[in-house]
């Protein structure tokens, strides 16, 4: 299944949910859907998984797996889960809401990973007195590795825990009101690419200084993954990190005060605006 899922950090939360019996349903097992049901299958956190998708022959392999099921039939899954995920494009949630509300019951806790689509929105179609729990989660869930942004409606803020055991499992996990979904979809989602963009920067400017792109880009990697993994394991601050690498006249506040007078975080903080002002406005759309 690949590494970096179910950290130890992780641990309790996941194995709170093992000891009970999760019957969890995926519907639409695309990319996102799969990289779900990879952590799931690796943290053994269910006692049934259903995958649906339109073509079985894609997904085939996935019945290998022990108590693993495939279907055609989106009824068929919600019927035998108690956890309902949902990762299928946004044009097709409103049919599927219509399709498996009719077999929903009050055991049922439905937690939506598509971008843009309010708790209200779902809500209208299936009503008020399920569990709701919207995720976000980003491209490095395949890895283990996502910033997962969770939400609930009232009923599902007793449930939230099922999520965070999902998909602490994938990651971590943080809860914020739904208004603030689309900043973190800018921040955590839209955020990979611009974190790719930085570490591209930092390859090229190592090739301009003799390193083969291969070694340059490896030492950018894991000098940025050493970065972020100096501020979560010692709860630091970037600035006191900074300070302890950067000395009087040396060439590391040099670097940094030209970085910063050529506009970084500047730009930094415009290119998330950008994005911010932009999903709002497909928001309206």
């Amino acid at each position: 299944m690949g590494r970096g899922f179910g950290t130890a950090t992780q641990s309790k939360c996941i194995l709170k949910f093992k000891r009970k019996k999760m019957k969890i349903a995926i519907i639409g097992s695309g990319n996102l859907g799969l990289s779900i049901a990879k952590g799931l299958v690796y943290n053994n956190t269910y006692t049934s998984l259903y995958l649906t998708k339109r073509d079985l022959s894609e997904i085939k392999k996935w019945e290998e797996y022990n108590n693993v099921k495939i279907t055609l039939n989106n009824q068929e899954a919600v019927k035998n889960s108690d956890i309902v995920i949902f990762t299928v494009q946004p044009r097709q949630f409103d049919s599927i809401l219509e399709e498996i509300k009719e077999v929903l019951t009050d055991k049922h806790v439905l937690i939506s990973a598509i971008t843009g689509y309010s708790i209200q929105r779902m809500e209208e179609k299936v009503g008020d007195n399920y569990p709701i729990i919207r995720s976000m989660p980003n491209t490095a869930i395949s890895v283990g590795k996502s910033m997962t942004c969770l939400c609930s409606n009232a009923v599902g803020e007793k449930r939230i825990a099922i999520a965070e055991a999902i998909f602490n499992g994938l990651g971590t996990t943080i809860n914020i009101a739904e208004k603030q979904m689309q900043a973190a979809t800018v921040v955590c989602a839209s955020g990979i690419a611009f974190w790719m963009r930085l570490i591209r920067a930092t390859t090229q400017g190592g090739v301009q200084m003799g390193f083969d792109a291969d070694e340059s880009m490896r030492m950018s990697m894991f000098t940025a993954l050493g970065a972020a993994s100096l501020l979560i394991e010692t709860d630091s601050h970037p600035e006191t990190e900074i300070d302890k690498v950067t000395t009087p006249q040396g060439c590391t506040i040099t670097g940094l005060n030209e970085m910063e007078h050529q506009g970084l975080s500047s730009s930094l903080i415009k290119g998330l605006m950008a994005s911010f002002e932009k999903i709002n406005e497909i928001k309206m759309q």
